[in-house]
């Protein structure tokens, strides 16, 4: 039954429907988050929504690397790079009812670190592996980065104006409702996105979809889902900030966090198509996205449009290289 194509079409359905609902349970206790404590929301978007919603790419990608299955790894994890700037961010855009303001400070930072764990990340498969020191390497960047944003934060709160005292009390009676709203959106959000992941495998299998292609696209898709319906939610909200905080936090731990613990975990032995093919879309794609957030620091439909513009030509390419090999 779990293997059956009609039960697993409506396990999808049901699961896309969950998968919603949660993310707007997620997005309310996240902007929440930050309004209380007097946080930039793309700074929420970027730490704990990122990390959050990279969930389902650390479980995937360990658990393949464990199992002997790195291409599933290294395909999920920048597959899931290319499906978060030209899916999610680009149907935040299309669809956000208003402009999507971009925080100038974080943004500068933030990109050019993506830039350069990117060319890294490159550098490394080069060898056409991800060796275990190298993963290591990618969990301390990760480690040295977060503490950076936290440090900024702290310094740039040193210059903020006093804080209204019974604002902030009658704030905290409000913090565990956000608490429990974040834990029940994430657990609903993950539960959910493994639905789809069940389904949408059992169905490439049934269409003898190669491991390398599940990878990049239909894992990718699946495991991003929670960037996907987080950044849907947040921009029809109008908390567009925690979109593309999510987005840029989800791209630098895909790098960072999802291979940085896979080629921890095992060795990722790459094969030199996929390094070349995936790693020239993903630098097309995170470059597009980090240009356009760029301009006028904000982001619009046009460019949301572009973005999955790109993913389409990529989608193309896949299955092109998919039947060629074949």
């Amino acid at each position: 039954m779990l293997d059956n194509i009609g039960f697993n079409l409506v396990l999808m359905t049901v699961a896309f429907a969950i998968l919603f609902k949660s993310a707007d349970f997620f997005v309310e206790s996240a902007a929440g988050i930050a309004n209380h404590f007097k946080l930039p929301k793309m700074l929420v978007g970027i730490v704990i929504v990122g990390f959050a919603t990279t969930a389902p790419e650390i479980a995937v990608s360990a658990q393949s690397a464990y199992m002997g299955h790195p291409e599933i790894a290294f395909g999920n994890a920048i597959g899931s790079v290319i499906v978060d700037d030209g899916v999610a961010l680009a149907l935040a855009g299309i669809l956000a009812p208003t402009v999507i303001l971009v925080n100038k400070n974080l943004l500068r930072f933030s990109g050019i670190f993506l830039i350069f764990i990117d060319i890294i990340a490159f550098i490394f498969a080069l060898d056409f592996t991800i060796s275990r020191s190298e993963g290591i390497v990618f969990i301390l960047l990760l480690i040295l980065y977060i503490l950076f944003l936290f440090y900024t934060e702290k310094r740039r709160k040193l210059h903020l104006v006093e804080i209204d005292e019974e604002l902030v009390q009658k704030g905290g009676e409000n913090v565990k409702r956000l608490v429990w709203l974040f834990i029940i959106g994430l657990v609903g959000v993950i539960i959910a996105s493994r639905g789809v992941i069940h389904a949408s495998i059992v169905i490439a299998e049934y269409f003898s979809i190669s491991e390398t292609i599940i990878g990049l696209t239909i894992v990718a898709i699946g495991t991003s889902l929670p960037e996907i319906s987080t950044c849907i939610v947040a921009s029809r909200k109008g908390h567009g900030e925690i979109a593309v905080g999510d987005i840029i936090g989800a791209d630098i731990l895909n790098i960072l966090w999802i291979i940085g613990v896979s080629a921890t975990i095992a060795p990722m032995h790459l094969l030199p198509q996929t390094v070349y093919y995936s790693f020239a879309f993903m630098f097309l794609i995170v470059g597009t996205m980090l240009i356009e957030l760029r301009i006028k620091y904000s982001f619009w439909r046009i460019k949301g449009f572009i973005l999955f513009a790109l993913y389409l030509v990529y989608l193309v390419f896949n299955f092109q290289l998919h039947f060629l090999q074949h």
